[in-house]
Order: C-alpha cells, then structure tokens, then sequence
C-alpha cells in the first residue's frame, strides 16, 4: 500500500511542468491572504508600532489576535511552532462547562463556560456540534444523584441550554448504547453538550484574525521582550525559523498568552518573577469505532483517581480520554506514561462489553494543561480551571489558565487589559457576535488513505489558505490523520512530502527530511504491544 502512495508521489513530481493547480480547482491569480512571505514583508516594512503584539498561536493566543483585529486594533501575533501546536491540538474535543467542575462546586467557571459554549454553537456552526451523552448508572442511588446533578448542569446554561436530559430505563440505556456491560446496569441519564476539532476551529480562527486584518506568523520564535528607557515594554525581538532572520516588532502592549510557557516568557520581561504555573498531562486513546458504534458519547462520571472519562465518537474512531496526571515540566511534544495508557484501557473495559487493549490503539497523544498554582497542593485535579491575568511592571500583560471552551472570554479579557496598558482608545469586544470563518471542502482530489478522509486538494488547500508548512502540520493539524491513526499518517507522508515540495518549492532533501521527521514523530504515537512499553521513569 505504502508503495503505490510513493510511486504516486513520483508521479505528481514528474508532472512538476503543469500548474500545481490542476490538482485544485482554484483560480491561480486569487489572492492568497495568508502568504507567509507577504506576512514577513508587511513586518519588516512596518515603520509605526503595532497596537498589540500577541505571543502565543494556541486557543488564547489566537482568540487574542480576534478579539484585538475586530475591535479595529493593528495586531501582530507570533507561533513559535505552528499553530496548535501545544495544548490546543490535544484537547478531549468537547466544548462543555465541565460536568467535573460542576461536583467541585466551581460553580461560576462552569456558568461561564456554558454560555461560551452556546456562543461557539452559534459562530462556529460548521465545527462545533451538538453532541448526546449517557452517563451509565449501576445502582438507583446513581441514576437519582447524576439526573439531579445533570438537571442542575442543564439549568445553569439559562438561555444557552441544550435539550433537557433525562433519566432512562435499563433497556433504553442498551438501545442507546448497545456496547455498555449490562451486568447490575439499572438504567442511564442522557444529557447534552458540545463537541469539535479542536484544531480546525482554531485554524477558522486563524484565518477569522486575518480577515479582519491581523497578522498571523507561525515558526517564529521571540526571544526577548524589547523596552524603553524607562523600563515599560516596547516590543518583542523574534527569528524566524525558516530563514534564521532575526526581527524587532514594536508595540503599544505586549500580550503573553503562551499557555504551557508562560512563565519563560514572563522571566524574558522580569527574570526575577516567580512561577505562576503548574503542569497537569492529560492522555487520550483513538481506538476503532465498533467500540462506540453509537453516535451518543460514553461519560463515566467518576473513575478511580476522581476523574470523568468520555469515550466520544470522532471523526470515524473512538475517542478516550483523559487523564491528569501532575508532571514537573513542559514539552512541545509530551509522552503519554505507560500508568496511564492502562488506566484509559482498563477503565473502559470496566464498562464496555468488548474490552479494548494495546493492539486496538490507533493513536495515543498527549497534552499537558498550564494550571495557575494555588499553593502546596499537589492534586492537579484539584486546581481550578479558571483564568487569571497578570501584568509586571513593565506592562506584559499575561493570560493564562482558563479551558479551551472558555478561550474567547480570556481573550476579551486580555485585550481589555492589553488596551489599558498600551493606552489604545478604549473598544468594546465583539467577539461574542463574530462569525468564525469556515472554509468548505470541494470533496474533489483523490483520497490518500482508506482509513482517513483527506484527498490531494485538502493538502494544497492547507499550503495556499491555512500556512502549513510540515508534513507535520498537514497530518497532524490541517488534518488529524496523525491523531486519528499514527500508522496510515506514517504510510501516507511520502505523499503529503512531494506535494508540499511542488507548492512550496523544495528540494529532494526536503522531502526526504521531512518523511523522516515526520515518521520519527508519529512513532511516538503509537504504542508497543508488549514489554517494550515505556516506563514511568522514562
């Protein structure tokens, strides 16, 4: 199979004389908004400040750049990676209040993010849905403690609520989800919330931000934070990855909105502050679909470390996840633990009739959550998910904590602030009516893989619309295919590679660079089948 991928590679590179329009039908004098190297230009060219300059290419990050271009605010944001790259790209795929939240007894965080929820439903109609949940109860006291707790979810949505759940009987609870163990079930509660792709969204937004003027640069990495003489902040110096150049930005307010890193990027404007933030790695199995044949979600309200674990149904597979599991540092590119791949997996055998293992796992990933630390307590599960906002005395305004669900009221808070301390004229947010753009698929090209749905075009749509640049980028967040199963994104990037080289002009040892790149990365999301699994300690 991997061959003929290969020789159709060799195929499209011998065709190199022919536009590589043939393969899209797109006009090639359109204008294509998000060119890198227009981006670039328009930077170096810039001889005022920009209004905000936004550090960070995750939810918030680019929330901020929304929220901040359509207010009518010249802003410039900056990715170290590609966008998504970190957190925003690992997330359960829910947009919910957060059920967990709700038995913590969190109750404005979770007021909160059910009304940004039904404001997602609304601008993001094309990614975000609704999504039905049961939650199985194995005895009456269950089935009466989470339909009052469910009933009480749904109430505090107000005007933003879904359908009302319900408490259903034993056999309904099998018709819903005929996978369930039956054994001592008494019945369920069905409830709803919402689900998406958590990176297609912020792609939508990405390209939201520059419709209305912002701009977006992915690959490149700032490195100090510039100042006057007085000490206030005046800008950020970057290079850009792909050139090696190095660049200064000037700017009325620096925003930090860096998730994981947050305070690296704090310490470049006061070395002396002390940390703010604490790591949790949240894990999550893609395993086949005749796990969850249902298109209603699995929600198990209560596991053995305090946790909810969903089993969602996903773009053709079965998500499960998560855990929370405290860690001391963060990567771009975090490892699940062996502890924690056989607590998803045991966990669902405990409730689905065909227990999933190791060698159902298509693809295993992991996300670490930056938490705003709240003392000596060392239960990650236990810190609240609310956001918080620093600024130092030189003016970096700092957001940070805060849930994926809740990213467009972390950015208006930030550019509220952002505004203040760069002395902007005062605007209102109007993100909480801001349509998020949303490309359609044409449906033509050639599909790479059975077992994924991304065709030829899609690959060129994300070059010329979406700024990828990696084979990584393409398979793992323009598309899923690395999340949704490691083994056919592995087959297909000597494909993905030669296209990529026809648009982006690239070399044969780009191509061979970026397949191994890519093929060593997407090893790691795959997991061994006997005493090869990595260890804790590892």
């Amino acid at each position: 199979m991997a061959k003929r991928y290969i020789s159709k590679g060799d195929e499209l590179r011998a065709s190199n004389s022919q536009p590589a329009d043939s393969l899209l039908n797109l006009d090639p004098l359109d204008p294509r908004p998000m060119e890198r190297d227009t981006i670039t230009a328009t930077i170096r060219d810039k001889n005022t400040p920009w209004d905000v300059i936004v550090i960070g290419g995750g939810a918030t990050g680019v929330g901020c750049a929304v929220d901040a271009a359509t207010r009518g605010y010249s802003v410039l944001l900056l990715e170290q990676h590609d966008f998504g790259k970190g957190t925003s790209s690992r997330s359960t795929k829910l947009v919910h209040g957060g059920v967990r939240y709700l038995r913590q007894g969190d109750i404005p965080l979770v007021r909160e993010a059910l009304r940004e929820r039904g404001i997602l439903l609304r601008n993001a109609p094309n990614v975000v849905k609704e999504q039905a949940f049961i939650v199985p109860c194995y005895s009456r006291w269950q089935k009466l403690f989470y339909g009052i707790g469910l009933k009480a979810y749904g109430i505090l949505s107000g005007k933003y609520a879904l359908p009302r759940s319900r408490i259903v009987s034993r056999a309904e609870a099998l018709q819903i989800s005929p996978t369930f163990v039956s054994k001592g079930l008494v019945g369920g509660v069905v409830y709803f919330d919402g689900r998406f792709d958590d990176t297609r969204l912020l792609v939508d937004l990405v390209k939201t931000a520059a419709s209305h003027g912002a701009c977006l640069l992915n690959y490149a990495i700032v490195t100090g934070i510039t100042k006057d003489r007085s000490g206030r902040a005046t800008g950020v110096s970057f290079i850009d990855v792909e050139t090696g150049e190095k660049m200064t930005a000037r700017s009325r307010s620096v925003v930090n909105a860096t998730g994981v890193f947050t305070d690296p990027v704090r310490k470049m404007s006061d070395p002396s502050a002390v940390p703010l933030i604490k790591f949790a790695q949240g894990v999550h199995l893609v395993i086949d679909r005749r796990f969850l044949p249902a298109e209603t979600a699995i929600m198990i309200p209560k596991t053995s470390d305090g946790r909810v674990l969903f089993c969602i149904p996903w773009q053709g597979y079965t998500l499960v996840g998560t855990t929370d599991t405290p860690i001391d540092s963060a990567t771009l590119e975090p490892k699940a633990l062996a502890s924690e791949i056989d607590f998803l997996l045991e966990t669902a055998a405990k409730y689905l009739t065909s227990a999933p293992g190791r060698a159902d796992v298509r693809s295993v990933f992991a996300g670490v959550r930056p938490l705003i630390s709240s003392g000596s307590d060392d239960r990650t599960s236990s810190i609240s998910r609310s956001h918080d906002i620093f600024i130092d005395a030189a003016g970096l305004v700092t957001i940070t904590g805060g849930k994926w669900t809740t990213y467009r009221r972390m950015a208006e808070d930030a550019i509220d602030n952002a505004a203040k301390v760069g002395g902007l004229d005062v605007q209102p947010s109007v993100t909480e009516s801001v349509t998020i753009d949303h490309e359609e698929r044409s449906g033509n090209g050639r599909q790479l893989h059975q077992e994924i749905d991304l065709t030829e075009d899609d690959v060129i749509r994300s070059v010329r619309s979406e700024m990828a640049r990696t084979v990584e980028d393409v398979l793992a967040r323009r598309s899923r295919a690395l999340f949704l199963n490691a083994t056919a994104a592995i087959e297909i990037a000597p494909l993905v590679a030669e296209i990529l080289a026809l648009e982006l002009q690239k070399d044969d040892d780009w191509v061979k660079r970026q397949i191994d790149e890519f093929s060593t990365l997407a090893r790691d999301y795959l997991i061994p089948l006997g005493d090869g699994l990595d260890s804790d300690a590892d």
